[in-house]
């Protein structure tokens, strides 16, 4: 194991490059931004708990289609967020870096995304 790096990481892996969690990558974020997101997704979670009764107390298929596309609105708009972040931080710091494979990453995400 490289003494220099330990098991110091936030995710106590090898700190050799050789297991999973050295091959995650992060995206550090602002404890605001985090926050922002946070509370966006605990409100997805809520639509989607609310969406749940819905079916159970079988309601009208119209009324739990309208609450269906509100939350996946709500989740394009997390993803849009996610997705500036994306393009502020880790797209700009690649390409600073001359890597720019980063672009075909940014097509292949803005494709799912459309």
């Amino acid at each position: 194991m490289n003494e220099g790096l330990g098991n110091n990481n936030a995710l106590g892996c090898c700190g050799e490059g050789s297991c999973d969690d050295c091959r995650l990558r992060l995206s550090p974020r602002a404890e605001e931004e985090k926050r922002a997101i946070d509370a966006r997704l605990n409100k997805i979670i809520g639509q989607l708990n609310g969406i749940k009764r819905m079916v159970d107390q079988d309601r009208y298929c119209g009324e739990v289609l309208i609450q269906l596309s509100a939350a996946a609105n709500s989740i394009k708009s997390v993803a849009n967020l996610i997705l500036e972040g994306h393009l502020r931080s880790c797209v700009t710091q690649n390409i600073k870096q001359d890597n720019l494979s980063v672009l075909d990453e940014l097509m292949e995400l803005i494709k799912r995304f459309q």
